[in-house]
């Protein structure tokens, strides 16, 4: 399996778009269809439920994309958020320089190195540092003074918000944050479809811990998050840990771990967990003038709190749970996306067997029954197998076929994606049915 197949089937069936296609695309930016924004708010929702439903100490928070330039200044993004950027003299292509010199950018003989499109050597340029956020003005004139940037990560609106937050809803140290949100990174090489995107949504939560505790924190942090992908489906065997190494350890970090998953082009990060100590708060502590410290009553003492991260990228998460459950049944002729019932785009379709004899307007009704418990949708479009194989490759975990015995007894057939298994329920016990074949789903 490719990813060229998992992009075909994403704009066939209408999870994901190339931004401005009919302009010819918009380089790494991408657009959600129908299925594709339901299954990307069916994770998210997990998540979310996952951090503030399930953990009394963790709450949610909304900040801003634009804010203060000077939390840039404090973060290190201004001065640091860099990558090496070379240039093919030859045919104009850009490339990310570490992606090129296995080893420190500055250390390569770039005169000596092949440029991948065209092949030349000796025509790449020597690196220049090249800072990944986008820039803005506010106002109505460009004038330095107005410069502002769309934020390059979630995690700063938290940061500078976590004493108000915490003296709102009255939290004690352990807690965290959470945010869901959209970042903005200008990549200098954008690729592998949703993976590495200009704009891009994150998942983040951070928990504010006191020093000492935070090793015990992380571990329990990273149980946590690994524990998170058997809700999404997502089979263990793709799933591994990586630790950064002292050539890879961000300067704030303590301590890194990211969650790895085996996508069609190779291993890869899909979340972060960090123990980025107090680095955050001290800088932002020295650059506003605002004290970041709290107090703890129980032992009469104020301290800057260390910060446990974990950062998800929601699109990254999307492409794994695709690649995950993308399946070539070559005994049936047929695709099949194996989402989990809990977070498929649409848990059933109904379909009455033919146009006529009362089953459309029987299956209206099973659907008006099935609405206010699942996302459902009605096809009487084509035959019958087709409308199945369409539903399959959509990833919707049932079908519900309306036929002429239904309007005898008021019983449906209930067909299963993955075994293609067809069960006789009764109407008025389907949303049973269909519960208890989505809590036993494995």
């Amino acid at each position: 399996m490719n990813i060229d197949k998992i992009v075909s089937l994403c704009k066939r069936r209408g999870f994901i778009f190339q931004s401005s296609e009919i302009y010819g695309g918009f380089g790494a930016v991408y657009d959600y269809g129908p299925l594709g924004i339901a299954l990307k708010n069916n994770i998210s929702q997990l998540w979310w439920k996952a951090m503030t439903q399930l953990h009394e100490n963790i709450v949610g928070l909304d900040s801003g994309i634009l804010m203060h330039p000077r939390i840039w200044e404090a973060s290190g993004h201004v001065g640091a958020f860099n990558d090496p950027l070379v240039d093919c003299k030859q045919c104009k292509a850009r490339y990310r320089a570490d992606e090129l010199f296995d080893g420190n950018p500055n250390d390569g003989k770039w005169e000596e190195i092949q440029c991948p499109k065209c092949g030349t050597t000796g025509n790449l340029t020597e690196p220049r540092q090249f800072n990944l956020m986008f820039k803005t003005h506010i106002g109505p004139v460009e004038e330095d003074a107005n410069i502002a940037y769309l934020r390059p990560e979630t995690a700063q609106g938290i940061y500078v918000n976590y004493l108000l937050t915490q003296n709102a809803m009255r939290l004690k140290v352990p807690f965290g944050i959470a945010q869901i949100g959209k970042a903005f990174r200008n990549e200098i090489v954008a690729r592998n479809f949703i993976f590495r995107t200009r704009e891009f949504e994150q998942m983040e939560m951070q928990y504010f811990v006191k020093p000492g505790t935070d090793d015990a924190s992380t571990v329990d942090w990273k149980n946590e998050r690994m524990a998170f992908y058997s809700q999404l489906g997502i089979n263990s065997a793709n799933l591994r840990f990586h630790e950064h190494g002292e050539g890879e350890l961000a300067h704030y970090a303590k301590e890194a771990w990211d969650i790895e998953f085996e996508f069609p082009f190779g291993w890869s990060e899909i979340e972060g967990i960090h123990n980025r100590t107090d680095f955050d708060l001290v800088r932002h502590q020295e650059f506003s003038g605002k004290k970041m410290e709290v107090f703890d009553q129980v032992n009469n003492e104020r301290f800057i709190p260390y910060i446990i991260e974990t950062s998800a990228g929601l699109n990254r998460m999307l492409l794994a749970v695709l690649s995950d459950a993308y399946w070539e049944d070559d005994e049936n002729n047929r695709v099949v996306m194996k989402l989990h019932p809990r977070i498929a785009p649409v848990t059933a379709v109904v379909c009455p067997l033919v146009k006529k004899d009362g089953l459309p307007e029987l299956g209206h009704e099973v659907t008006d029954i099935l609405k206010p418990h699942f996302k459902v949708i009605y096809d009487q479009q084509g035959s019958i197998g087709k409308r199945y194989y369409r539903q399959d490759e959509a990833g919707t975990p049932f079908g519900i076929t309306i036929d002429h015995q239904s309007t005898e007894d008021n019983t449906v057939t209930l067909r299963h994606r993955d075994t293609q298994q067809q069960d006789r329920v009764a109407m008025d016990q389907l949303v049973t049915a269909i519960n208890n074949i989505m809590e036993a789903y494995s």
